[in-house]
């Protein structure tokens, strides 16, 4: 919908000044376009007006009628009720407002007027408890004896000025709107053109119109998602790597020959993948994706070991400063009986110490660096960067993730996630790479064992800890919150863990970690957790993603209803991580059908791709595993778990379009690639041509 108009500002249509103008702005919208592309939650149907004397208690309805008379009330301090006395021409109702005493001057006697809300048959008399009004003027009404649009508000705006500010948007363009959408897709799918849509979408003649042009719109957006991805997958397919990766050597061979265990039958076939990609012209662009545990860094190891033996450099970058710190001694542990130095670098790290390791890797003195977002920092430069390796990328956005291979001249990039995919949200959210699955765990894991419990058996799960950690073993025990909060009545981690270790845990070490405390405070905690000195761990959410200790066994999570599946099923893969038996407890009172079948799902399966899916048709994939923070475009009206039929046609029509004129030459064609650029640019890194 990119034309001059649709970019103007919203200021441009009449009725909107400043004041609203920065209302509006509170929801996104700034030009005349986002306006129109703000599109109803719902309808309501008002095409039947009632008659007062047919509506019956706590009905809502819509009535038409003449102000009579208006009076205003005030029962107590801080409170005016004004009624307005209205007759719809067969008797009188009385319409209710609250502290809206204005109201009086704004609708005089003699006043035509439609009202919708709440019918009160108190007292006798039928009162109608206004929730929208509207003057009738003899013109097209917005408001009543229609299919009436409701949109998400926002502070100083009302339903009835958004619709009027809409109607006028779409009286100036008058249809002038050019669809960028070719005509043999929305005659293939049925689809109305852009022009009646729009009107059709705002202020339906009816229910099938407003339908039809939801699904114009569902696949509108769901197809330019599609473009951008096919486009950005192909600018990689036609880029080509400036160097070359030598056969597998000496190092890649002694830490292979180091490992303690064979490598899975999952792991050996992601390596041929990965291998294949490396030995490619055209840069690796994949996503690893296996379960907690499943051995994705030992491949991403071998991967960072044979950019270095072929005279290049590497990066891995994590989410947390307590990731990070793992992975590089992790790897620091394992290459250093090879000879390979790592590097680490966070936002914590010193000044001083900073700039050396910079210096270092600006020389190529330093082959292999692991860190956190700090990796993006301008002035962090690599003399050869040949492979960049993304942790836990759902929690970066695509941005990010271009934004450290650009440190780099095209080095390959490898993406691993610990968190199962269904495949709707892959297409979507990772539509740009190719995907690898360790569909398998290592030989000697055993399965964790899961239970709900209701709260008031909480002792008898911290009996379980003392006696795991009388074996030499160790415990987490998670909470949702770090502090008391008014607003939710959860017991916090700080008040949790001083009552553990006064009592339960008394003379055992107990300690807390949340991530508001100072990086050096949470690398001092894990450290010595990771050493066996601290017994129970309090938590938060922090540990969640990647911590790896072996000798914890036993995961308590308080209030587990209060977390989705994903979320759950990764906490749980912080233990089981050794051949020692490992007990997951789900500690929780849940209130809704949606919470109890998720501690179901929990305690029933393992497999972290079904509960994937579980937690995608109960939760919706806008809060799946934090597409919402990590960068990704929000949807605006499509539904990815909805419309996932809709989403592979989209795609498919993308990728023909894209494979029929890749070079954007054709004048059909330009129009699409510049909405998509403008749409989905800056999230998903695309420029046409």
């Amino acid at each position: 919908m990119q034309n001059n108009l649709l970019l103007k500002s919203v200021q441009t249509i009449k009725t909107i000044g400043p004041r609203r103008a920065a209302s509006l702005q509170k929801l996104g919208i700034f030009t005349v376009g986002d306006l129109l592309s703000h599109f109803p939650r719902r309808y309501e149907d008002r095409t039947h007006l009632c008659s007062a004397g047919t509506l019956v208690q706590d009905e809502t309805a819509t009535i038409g009628g003449k102000v009579l008379a208006a009076q205003d009330l005030k029962p107590r301090r801080g409170l005016t009720i004004t009624k307005l006395a209205v007759h719809d021409g067969f008797g009188v109702f009385y319409a209710v407002w609250f502290n809206q005493p204005f109201i009086k001057k704004r609708l005089p006697p003699g006043t035509k007027i439609y009202i919708t809300g709440k019918v009160d048959k108190g007292y006798g008399a039928t009162q109608l408890m206004v929730e929208d009004y509207e003057v009738d003027d003899g013109g097209d009404s917005l408001s009543a004896g229609r299919l009436v649009p409701i949109y998400p508000l926002t502070e100083g705006l009302n339903q009835r000025q958004l619709r009027l500010m809409i109607r006028t948007a779409l009286a100036v363009l008058d249809n002038q709107i050019v669809d960028f959408l070719p005509g043999e897709i929305t005659e293939k799918y049925n689809l109305p053109r852009i022009g009646q849509a729009l009107q059709q979408i705002h202020f339906p003649d009816g229910e099938k119109q407003a339908r039809d042009a939801r699904r114009r719109f569902i696949f509108e957006e769901l197809f330019l998602l599609q473009l951008a991805l096919a486009m950005r997958r192909r600018e990689i397919n036609c880029s080509v790597k400036s160097y070359n990766y030598l056969p597998p050597g000496k190092l890649l061979h002694l830490y292979r020959k180091n490992l303690p265990f064979q490598l899975t039958g999952g792991q050996r076939r992601v390596w041929r993948e990965i291998s294949a990609d490396l030995d490619s012209s055209r840069p690796l662009h994949r996503l690893l994706q296996g379960d907690v545990g499943a051995g994705k860094t030992v491949v991403s190891t071998m991967a960072m070991l044979r950019a270095v033996e072929s005279g290049l450099q590497a990066a891995l970058m994590a989410p947390t400063e307590i990731l990070a710190e793992q992975h590089y001694l992790g790897l620091s542990k394992d290459l250093a009986a090879i000879g390979v130095e790592v590097g680490l670098l966070t936002s914590g790290t010193r000044k001083k110490e900073r700039e050396q390791l910079l210096a270092r890797i600006a020389a190529g003195e330093l082959k292999l660096l692991v860190g956190t977002h700090a990796l993006l920092q301008g002035d962090v430069s690599f003399q050869r960067l040949g492979l960049v390796v993304v942790d836990e990328q759902h929690r970066f956005g695509v941005r990010q993730r271009a934004a450290l291979t650009h440190k780099g001249n095209l080095p390959d990039t490898l993406v691993m996630t610990a968190t199962p995919i269904p495949r709707t949200l892959a297409l979507t959210l990772y539509g740009d790479l190719d995907i690898s699955v360790i569909n398998e765990l290592p030989p000697g894991r055993n399965p964790v064992k899961t239970y709900a419990i209701l709260p008031r058996a909480l002792p008898k799960a911290m009996r379980l800890v003392k006696k795991q950690i009388s074996l030499g073993r160790q415990a987490y025990i998670v909470c949702p919150l770090v502090e008391e909060s008014e607003k939710i009545d959860l017991q916090s981690a700080s008040n949790l863990s001083a009552e553990l270790a006064a009592n339960e845990f008394k003379g055992l070490q107990v300690e807390m970690l949340h991530g508001r405390m100072k990086s050096a405070e949470k690398e001092e905690i894990m450290s010595r957790f990771r050493q066996g000195e601290i017994k129970v761990l309090v938590s938060t959410t922090v540990i969640e993603v990647g911590v790896d200790i072996p000798n914890a066994t036993v995961m308590i999570i308080i209030d587990a209803d209060r977390f989705g599946l994903a979320q759950l099923h990764q906490l749980r893969g912080r233990v089981g991580r050794s051949s020692h038996q490992s007990y997951c407890i789900l500690v929780a009172n849940p209130k809704t059908d949606q919470s109890r079948e998720r501690l179901r799902a929990m305690t029933r399966t393992r497999d972290g791709f079904l509960l994937a899916e579980e937690d995608l048709r109960l939760r919706g994939p806008g809060e799946f595993h934090g597409t919402r923070q990590s960068g990704f475009p929000e949807l605006k009206i499509a539904d990815l778990l909805r419309d996932w039929k809709a989403l592979e046609v989209a795609r498919e029509e993308a990728i023909t379009l894209v494979h029929g004129d890749p070079s954007c030459k054709n004048t059909s064609t330009k129009a699409i690639f510049a909405e998509v650029e403008a749409r989905f640019g800056k999230n998903i890194n695309i420029s046409c041509g």
